[in-house]
């Protein structure tokens, strides 16, 4: 029988189980937001090429505005915060640069002394595929939190839509550079799109996005089956108390 002290007792361990998310956790987010605020307004000074940058970051401010608009609505943890964090700061240095010449291997010389591109023959940049895997590694997450918050997913669905959703919007946003480079000719259209003359760009782009994706999903459930509870669920239902 459940009882309202064990009611009590569930909600107390949800409370204790999120508390160093909600003091040390949310100071650090605080932190990691000041350093990509600092980040963001080094790439805005003198950007490689401002139209695209403008361009990369339209997308980014109507999200960030969307978050902020709807923080009291809905609030994503710590973990998914700073996992969004992170992800915007790749994007950040990749529309700095543009993502066909973002430096990574002078940067891997002058710390190595080898070029990264070398030891793996690589004859192209390959930030942008970087990135794209990063967006299903460090966003299936968030996703998957949301779902479980205002739809109220459970089981199979819970893990399986975080990828449906990688995988739509990355095809959606290869969309979206299609149409930017056909709309905006010349050097900012084609450094926005970055395929750097590889006919297979948006399907590689896609792939990788949903293999980080799926290398996410399978970390959270294994994390969830070793902890013998969803941790996402647990935040979700701690809200609602």
């Amino acid at each position: 029988m459940h009882t309202p002290s064990a009611d009590f007792q569930d909600k107390q361990d949800i409370a204790d189980h999120h508390r160093p998310a909600g003091t040390a956790g949310r100071r650090l987010v605080h932190v990691a937001a000041l350093a990509y605020l600092c980040l963001w307004v080094w790439a805005a000074v003198a950007p490689a090429d401002r139209p695209t940058w403008l361009l990369e970051n339209a997308l980014v401010a109507v999200f960030i505005l969307a978050l902020w608009l709807g923080r009291r609505q809905f609030r994503f943890s710590n973990p998914s915060l700073l996992l969004i964090i992170v992800f915007l700061s790749l994007h950040t240095i990749g529309s700095h640069y543009t993502y066909s010449a973002v430096p990574y291997d002078a940067w891997w010389q002058t710390i190595t002394g080898h070029s990264l591109n070398g030891v793996f023959g690589w004859e192209r940049n390959h930030y942008d595929r970087l990135v794209h895997f990063s967006y299903g590694l460090l966003l299936a997450y968030p996703i998957r939190e949301f779902f479980l918050r205002i739809v109220e997913v459970r089981g199979f669905w819970a893990y399986f839509l975080p990828l449906d959703v990688t995988l739509s919007t990355s095809a959606l946003y290869e969309l979206i550079e299609w149409m930017a480079a056909t709309v905006f000719a010349g050097d900012t259209g084609m450094n926005y799109l970055g395929a750097q003359g590889d006919i297979w760009d948006a399907h590689k782009d896609m792939s990788l996005a949903a293999l980080g994706a799926l290398i996410a999903i399978l970390i959270t459930a294994v994390i969830n089956w070793t902890a013998r509870r969803d941790l996402a669920q647990d935040w979700s239902q701690s809200l609602k108390h």
